[in-house]
């Protein structure tokens, strides 16, 4: 982190600051074990955990001030103020304003992380990347992904996720980006966004923070964002599997092994080997591809960052064991990113099971998308569904005929080796608070 003043925090934030207005700080954390000597912490009223608790310990660890809601109870530097996470929020803005560097904001309904991931690969072959870390994409994520930022930094790639209208210009209002990245438009948060429309109109609050010189790059395969003609006069850059701008052919699937395929851009026809499987997956390289060519890389770069893909957590991770080929993707699912597992999971050889487990936030529909994407893995050929979780005997109704269903994680766990055979590739995929990774865990 660029090192900041008191005062300047204090201003940026409308606190009441109490110390030297002089002291440089050197890092913001929310998380007291990570406070050391030049640390802000700014403490946070949870729903679970009061962090203004852990000020003591933040002190004794060498925090330099604290950011908080009432007066310490420690002789320490201090700033208050109403909010922490508002003024968290307001810090980071200004942050972001000392750097001129490009940024690039990135939100969608499914891929989001993914094509973080494909952008950093491909821009790290020629500039310093910053990048969203982990699930750290929400309000209180993406301030302290956006304090991550030194001087050596060229370039930030930060990945923006919202539940609710008004979350993502709130998010742009800090972020400031140059290039926003919409990868599509699905069934997602619908308890508070209603439908795909609503989906659109909140994910499309990002261009009200767009620099004014700034680009939009959107999927065109996506029936909502291929309506987006322009905003503010900036017409998109459009990529996807038709004619577009940026553009696949010769797409060859190897299964576990990845795909081929030529991307395309004006003259430049770039065949690259995509290192993870999912034909959406071209979708999330053409989008790094037309991120690279707006920020100078050449063909031959752009080819080696997607090539070095990879990746991170519970995503289409492919586990290996005496067994099984398990492909782990259960960080989170919604019904467009099911039945894109489902689509690979069909490609592969061998018999195929699907472990599918409840998808949350789907709104009044959500028993009828659940039964939806059980018969989506009847039609794709999967040989066994097992459904798991009370919204999902609805996903075994649509499967109809050789499905199983569990109430809970721990009774599919307790028999599920008995519906599995030796050899089987088992996808394991449901929202993250359903806690497959336990299921995941049991079948290594």
């Amino acid at each position: 982190m660029k090192p900041i003043t008191l005062k300047e925090v204090a201003t940026a934030c409308n606190g009441v600051l109490h110390g030297d207005p002089d002291i440089q700080i050197t890092s913001i954390v929310t998380d007291s074990r990570q406070a050391k000597n030049g640390s802000l912490f700014a403490a946070i009223k949870g729903a679970r955990v009061d962090g203004h608790r852990f000020i003591p310990m933040t002190v004794e660890q060498g925090a330099a001030c604290v950011l908080c809601e009432e007066e310490p109870e420690v002789d320490t530097p201090y700033i208050l103020v109403e909010s922490t996470l508002v003024a968290l929020k307001g810090i980071a803005e200004y942050y972001r304003s000392l750097f001129t560097i490009p940024f690039i904001g990135i939100t969608g309904s499914v891929g989001k992380t993914s094509t973080k991931e494909f952008i950093s690969a491909v821009l790290a072959q020629k500039y310093k990347v910053h990048k969203t870390g982990g699930n750290f994409n929400n309000e209180l994520g993406v301030p302290i992904t956006l304090f991550g930022l030194s001087e050596e930094h060229e370039v930030a790639v930060i990945e923006m996720g919202i539940s609710g209208f008004g979350e993502m210009t709130r998010l742009s209002k800090m972020v400031r980006p140059d290039i926003s990245v919409i990868t599509n438009i699905g069934y997602c948060h619908l308890e508070n966004l209603g439908d795909r429309d609503g989906v659109l109109r909140a994910k499309t609050e990002m261009f009200t923070y767009l620099n004014e010189n700034g680009t939009i790059i959107l999927c065109h395969d996506d029936d909502k964002l291929s309506t987006v003609t322009e905003y503010n006069g900036i017409r998109p850059i459009f990529y996807g599997t038709g004619d577009d701008e940026f553009r696949a052919e010769n797409i060859v699937e190897k299964g576990l092994f990845g795909i081929d395929c030529t991307l395309i851009h004006g003259s430049d026809r770039i065949n690259v080997t995509i290192p993870t499987m999912g034909r959406h997956n071209v979708l999330n390289a053409l989008c790094a591809m037309a991120v690279g060519v707006k920020l100078g890389l050449t063909a031959d770069e752009i080819k080696r960052g997607i090539e070095s893909f990879e990746n991170v957590g519970s995503r289409n991770r492919v586990i290996k064991t005496d067994s099984y080929t398990i492909i782990d993707d259960c960080y989170n699912a919604n019904p467009t990113s099911t039945k894109a597992g489902l689509d690979t999971l069909s490609k592969l050889d061998g018999r195929k099971a699907a472990v599918l487990g409840d998808m949350k936030e789907l709104g009044t529909d959500e028993l009828a998308l659940h039964r939806e994407v059980g018969a989506y893995a009847k039609e794709q050929g999967i040989n066994v569904l097992i459904a798991v979780g009370p919204l999902s005997k609805a996903t075994a109704e649509g499967y109809g005929e050789g499905a199983y269903y569990f109430e809970d994680v721990d009774s599919c766990i307790a028999q599920i080796k008995d519906i599995l055979q030796a050899g089987d590739t088992v996808l394991v995929k449901a929202s993250h608070s359903m806690h497959f990774e336990k299921i995941t865990e049991a079948l290594q």
